[in-house]
């Protein structure tokens, strides 16, 4: 079996084939090989990439596959589009170890460790506010701050909020701290989220659920797993996520777009302090803060959240849209932030002048939606590099 599959976007597919172009490789389509396994053979596992987005459209997939990828070298990197994943998770389940989305721009280099769905322990080494000591909380205070733009109610709120759940945690009346954070799509809501994965040292993927993706009846089955002897009863997205995490935070994306079955779940999991999976597998999110987003304003808050889950958040806060001044700040944070990643990451040097030219190139004044405004910068980065590239090679 091999290691892993990785998963493009295919937005960025030129970008990711000029920059391993740079590193000396070649990306190279499987279908050769499927019409001549000669061809296979001949593939050079150090300078060659796979791309085998096109195996979607085959016949007997996972037949075809288990006959095809044990013929190429035994480190032979493959790719697909990101378009294609379900599908390939799902035949190609017997090829590959783990599938990997490629990020470029986030994490540039992501590393996966692998979900273990059968852990029993109830234990996880996950770090958390509380486990910091005195200086090391000023620390994490000083570095969220930095990491959020305006909103400074809320960040003054928070710090005052880890403070006392700190003592009152050690005291044994306050397990988890709760966030329910309401306003318009892209006004830094989640950022709260990252930021406080990022400023306790989060070097694991940060536990994410969209609950966008959970209004079905089935959906408690989905998060938590289906009971034994039915299809996932191995655990749920939720259980897989946390255990996956180094860091004691759950994200709750959309949490409105959910139903009364996932509310009641999760009023049960803020009283308790444990989530309870449905083969009654339990983890202590003793310590873990929970912020639950929701793009919801503060007169649908009472209509759409139950009073008894109310009274359940700890903090509920409404974020109105940036200034000017805070999204000029957040771009330039951003770009510098890119920039950074890529220089250690590739063996491309970038000119010292190119943040300016890319803060240049972008009118934040045309953007209100901060994930807007946070893919121009994207493609602003991308198109400076792919310039850079063509002017090397010219």
């Amino acid at each position: 079996m091999r290691e892993q599959l990785l998963f493009f976007d295919k937005l960025y597919f030129n970008f990711y084939k000029a920059l391993k172009s740079e590193e000396g490789k070649e990306i190279i389509s499987i279908t050769d090989g499927l019409l001549n396994f000669d061809k296979i053979n001949e593939v050079n596992e150090d300078i060659q990439i796979v791309d085998i987005s096109s195996l979607s459209g085959l016949d007997r997939l996972q037949y075809n596959a288990e006959l095809v990828f044990p013929k190429f070298p035994l480190n032979t990197i493959f790719i697909a589009d990101k378009e294609h994943k379900k599908l390939f998770e799902h035949e190609l389940r017997y090829c590959f170890e783990d599938f990997v989305d490629i990020d470029l721009i986030e994490d540039i280099d992501v590393e996966y460790n692998d979900v273990e769905n059968t852990v029993k322990s109830k234990k996880l080494n996950h770090r958390k506010i509380i486990d910091l000591d005195s200086d090391e909380i000023e620390d994490f205070v000083s570095s969220f701050k930095n990491q959020i733009y305006g909103h400074q109610k809320f960040k003054d709120d928070f710090t005052e909020l880890i403070r006392n759940f700190r003592v009152f945690n050690k005291l044994g009346e306050h397990k988890i701290l709760s966030l329910f954070l309401m306003g318009d799509s892209g006004v830094g809501k989640t950022e709260v989220a990252r930021a406080i994965h990022k400023s306790l040292g989060g070097k694991k993927k940060l536990a994410k659920i969209n609950f966008g993706n959970y209004s079905s009846d089935n959906s408690l089955n989905s998060l938590i797993g289906s009971p034994r002897g039915y299809i996932g009863s191995e655990g749920g997205e939720l259980f897989i996520r946390v255990k996956d995490s180094d860091i004691g935070i759950i994200l709750i994306d959309e949490f409105e777009k959910s139903n009364s079955t996932l509310f009641n779940y999760f009023l049960d999991v803020l009283e308790s302090g444990k989530m309870v999976s449905s083969i009654a597998e339990e983890i202590d999110l003793n310590g873990f803060i929970i912020i639950f987003t929701s793009n919801i304003n503060k007169d649908e808050f009472p209509k759409r959240i139950s009073p008894e889950l109310r009274s359940r958040f700890d903090y509920k806060g409404y974020f109105m849209p940036l200034f000017h001044s805070h999204k000029e700040k957040f771009t330039e944070f951003r770009i510098k932030n890119i920039i950074e990643k890529f220089n250690k990451n590739f063996d491309f040097e970038l000119p010292e002048n190119i943040a300016n030219d890319i803060l240049n190139r972008i009118n934040v004044s045309n953007y209100k939606n901060m994930r807007d405004l946070n893919k121009k910068i994207k493609d602003t980065f991308v198109k400076s590099v792919m310039e850079l590239l063509a002017k090397n090679n010219e």
